[in-house]
């Protein structure tokens, strides 16, 4: 397997599991909810981003999807952050996914900067 797709396969599962836990959120009313609806928009954009990446017409295409994808992947661990701080959901629960998005956000910046030194050979 690819690094290329790797990252889509990982990006895919992660998405997986926030739409799971977003599930969660919305089974009560306020603020989880709310900051439910955040996450599932940034969380499931990640993969979406890094897939569009795959069939980009040129490497600033490229490099620009992945960019997308490391903001919505910032993005994500503040809100996860943020259920962790306001007490919203168990932290032990949250740990692994946000050991995960700090995974994804690492490689998908590898990849952008290896991506532009390329390009700059």
């Amino acid at each position: 397997m690819s690094n290329h797709q790797a990252i889509t396969d990982r990006t895919f599962e992660f998405a997986i599991r926030i739409i799971n836990l977003c599930k969660v959120l919305e089974e009560n009313a306020g603020v989880g909810r709310t900051i439910s609806k955040q996450l599932l928009k940034s969380g499931t954009s990640i993969g979406a981003n890094v897939e569009e990446s795959q069939s980009a017409q040129s490497t600033a295409d490229f490099v620009h999807k992945l960019e997308i994808a490391l903001k919505e992947g910032r993005e994500t661990r503040y809100w996860l952050r943020i259920l962790i701080a306001a007490d919203l959901l168990p932290e032990q629960r949250l740990v692994p996914i946000l050991g995960e998005i700090n995974e994804l956000i690492k490689i998908i910046a590898a990849i952008i900067v290896k991506t532009k030194q390329n390009r700059q050979q």
